[in-house]
C-alpha cells in the first residue's frame, strides 16, 4: 500500500503544474477527498441525527447574508475569469493551457484556485438545509453535485489551471450569480417571494449551462488542439452527468403529472393539516411564519378520536 501511495504521489509531483504544487490543499488529493467525504457524512448521517429531536433553526438573516456573499464572490470570480483570458484573449474553439508565468496567465491560475475553494463554501447550502430540517431538499442530485465538484476542480487546478477548461468555471460562476440572487430574494420573505415566478427557469439555465459545456469540451475530439484529451472527456462527461440529473429533476418538479400531484395534495389540505388514511394527520410540509420563512414540520399528531 505504501508503495502504491508513493507511486501516486510521485505521479502528481512529476506531472502536476509546478506553479500550484505548494498551494493550499494542492499537494495531494487526499485532503480534498476527505473533506468531501466528511461533507457527505455530515449532511446525510450526522446532521439529520443531530437535528432529529430539535426544532428547525430560524436562519433568515444568516441566509440573506450568506447568499449575498455568494453573489459577490461569484461576481468577482466571473470578472477575474473574464479579465484573466476570456475577455478577448481566449478562443472558444481551442485554448491550450499556458504554463508560463506571465501576469495574465498567473491571474487565471489564481482564479482557478479560488474557484476550487468556492466549491467548499457552497457546502453551506446543504448545511443550512440540515439545520432548517429541509430534508426533502437534500436529494441525491444535490449531494452529488456539491460532493463531486471540489474533487473534480482539484484535478483541473493540479494539471490544467487555465485554458480550455476554464470555460466551465466562467459559465458556472455566471449561473451562480443569478442562482444565489434568487435565493437571497427568496429569504427576504413573502413580500418578495411573490415576484419570484421564474424559479423553474433557474433549472433550465443550469441545463443550458451543461449543454454548452458539453459542446465546448467535445469539439476538441474533432479538431487539432494542444489540450489533454483526458480532460476533454473528464469535463465533457461531467457535464453530461449533471445535464441528465438536472433534466430528471426538472421533469419531477415541473411536469404535468408532478403539478397534478401537488394540486391533489393541496386539495387534501385544510387549515395546514392534511388527513392521512391511517387516521393520523400532519401539518403541511411548510407554512409561512411571522418572519416570512418556510419551515417544515415533521411532527405527526393523532386525530381527536384515534386513541
Amino acid at each position: 500500500m505504501v508503495v502504491i501511495l508513493s507511486a501516486v504521489q510521485g505521479f502528481f509531483d512529476n506531472y502536476g503544474d509546478p506553479r500550484t504544487k505548494d498551494w493550499f490543499l494542492m499537494s495531494s488529493p487526499l485532503p480534498t477527498l476527505c473533506i468531501c467525504a466528511a461533507y457527505v457524512f455530515t449532511v446525510k448521517v450526522a446532521g439529520p441525527r443531530l437535528m432529529a429531536n430539535r426544532k428547525p433553526m430560524e436562519l433568515r438573516n444568516v441566509l440573506i447574508v450568506y447568499n449575498l456573499f455568494q453573489v459577490l464572490f461569484s461576481s468577482w470570480l466571473f470578472y477575474e475569469c473574464m479579465m484573466g483570458g476570456w475577455w478577448g484573449e481566449y478562443s472558444l474553439r481551442c485554448q491550450p493551457v499556458d504554463y508560463t508565468n506571465k501576469p495574465s496567465t498567473i491571474r487565471m491560475v489564481n482564479i482557478c484556485w479560488w474557484y476550487y475553494f468556492s466549491k467548499f463554501t457552497e457546502f453551506m447550502d446543504t448545511i443550512f438545509f440540515v439545520l432548517r430540517k429541509k430534508d426533502r431538499h437534500i436529494s441525491t442530485l444535490h449531494v452529488i453535485h456539491h460532493g463531486v465538484m471540489p474533487m473534480s476542480v482539484w484535478f483541473g487546478v493540479k494539471f490544467t489551471p487555465g485554458g480550455h477548461s476554464t470555460f466551465f468555471g466562467l459559465l458556472n460562476t455566471f449561473v451562480h450569480i443569478i442562482m444565489y440572487a434568487y435565493y437571497m430574494l427568496a429569504a427576504l420573505g413573502p413580500n418578495v417571494q411573490k415576484y419570484l415566478w421564474w424559479k423553474k427557469y433557474l433549472t433550465s439555465l443550469q441545463m443550458i449551462q451543461f449543454l454548452a459545456i458539453m459542446i465546448h469540451a467535445f469539439q476538441l475530439l474533432f479538431i487539432d488542439c494542444n489540450y489533454p484529451k483526458a480532460f476533454v472527456w473528464w469535463i465533457g462527461m461531467h457535464a453530461v452527468m449533471f445535464f441528465f440529473l438536472f433534466k430528471e429533476f426538472y421533469k419531477q418538479q415541473y411536469s404535468k403529472s408532478s403539478k397534478q400531484k401537488v394540486s391533489n395534495e393541496k386539495k387534501m389540505t385544510a387549515n395546514g393539516v392534511s388527513q392521512l388514511p391511517n387516521g393520523y394527520s400532519k401539518q403541511s410540509d411548510y407554512y409561512i411564519n411571522g418572519n416570512g420563512l418556510s419551515r417544515p414540520d415533521l411532527v405527526h399528531r393523532a386525530t381527536a378520536g384515534a386513541h
